[in-house]
């Protein structure tokens, strides 16, 4: 049976036991309700790690107030076999008073990155975000952290915070894993009913249909996101929170779609957030240009 930890010392101390002699430690930071993404997240990490550690952690710090912090979904019994059957290692489940001490009051806050897409909807999401991957790197030293290109403004932000406070972990990026009609893989789509479900395909639909204009050589931003919204707004149970072409480093917005844009879109099915996206790159565009698109 995998090793279940609740303190920072339990987790430590068995990282520290590798370390001493001489393994690498690959983590995977997620909130729980893991599913096929997070899995491969896992994998991933088992492959180019000796030892594994997966946090599961719902952090209060990164929902707003009228967010779904106490309904978001858990299931660490599931979440456990999910770990053991991929190979990881260790599992850190602290809880919230374990992580945030009485008296918390400090915080990694970053500007640039994170004002544009999910941070104008949700101000205080990414403050609470790199003030727990910042404690969960601390805690554990990882050599390696994997995320998930579906939150790929969360990917960038990483990247950026590691970059600027010189922690040493190298950020590792994962590509999007879909369920077989589409819909990126995402523990909020238990939320959604039946009827919601089918009408959630609308972000997949309008994620390859925008991929598709890119192909065919479209480079004007605005051009391409007003036909995706379009193509959103065809779907009666779909409302549009954002639609953004932006830089993939630092989440600036982009007039001109080149190498290295993020394509992102976040859309309420009925009172359900979710979050899809595409990234184009330079070989994307070099492939379009060869065939005279």
């Amino acid at each position: 049976m995998i090793n279940v930890v609740h303190t920072v010392k339990e987790t430590r101390d068995q990282v520290n036991e590798w370390k001493a002699h001489g393994l690498s430690v690959g983590f995977v930071p997620t909130m729980g309700y893991l599913h096929e993404g997070h899995q491969s997240l896992i994998k991933k990490a088992v492959e180019e790690n000796d030892k594994v550690v997966v946090s599961i952690f719902v952090n209060p710090m990164q929902f707003g107030p009228t967010e779904d912090f106490e309904s978001y979904p858990r299931d660490l019994q599931a979440d456990a076999r999910l770990c053991e059957e991929t190979g990881a290692d260790l599992i850190f489940n602290p809880e919230a008073e374990e992580m945030y001490t009485d008296g918390f009051c400090s915080f990694v806050d970053m500007s640039g990155p994170t004002k544009e897409l999910c941070g104008k909807s949700r101000p205080i999401h990414f403050r609470g975000v790199c003030t727990v991957v910042s404690k969960l790197f601390n805690i554990v030293t990882p050599d390696r952290a994997y995320f998930g290109q579906k939150d790929a403004q969360q990917l960038s932000v990483i990247r950026r915070m590691v970059r600027d406070l010189n922690i040493p972990v190298e950020i590792v990026g994962c590509p999007i894993v879909r369920e077989k009609d589409g819909l990126a893989k995402s523990s909020r789509n238990t939320y959604l009913n039946e009827e919601e479900r089918k009408a959630a395909l609308i972000l997949s639909k309008t994620i390859f249909m925008g991929q598709e204009l890119v192909n065919n050589g479209m480079t004007d931003a605005k051009a391409l996101i007003n036909a995706m919204k379009e193509n959103i707004l065809t779907e009666p149970l779909a409302k549009i929170d954002y639609v953004e072409v932006v830089d993939f480093d630092d989440i600036s917005i982009k007039d001109t779609i080149e190498g290295n844009t993020l394509v992102a879109m976040a859309v309420y099915i009925g009172k359900t957030r979710l979050i899809d996206n595409f990234i184009v790159t330079d070989k994307q565009l070099d492939t379009a240009n060869k065939h005279g698109l």
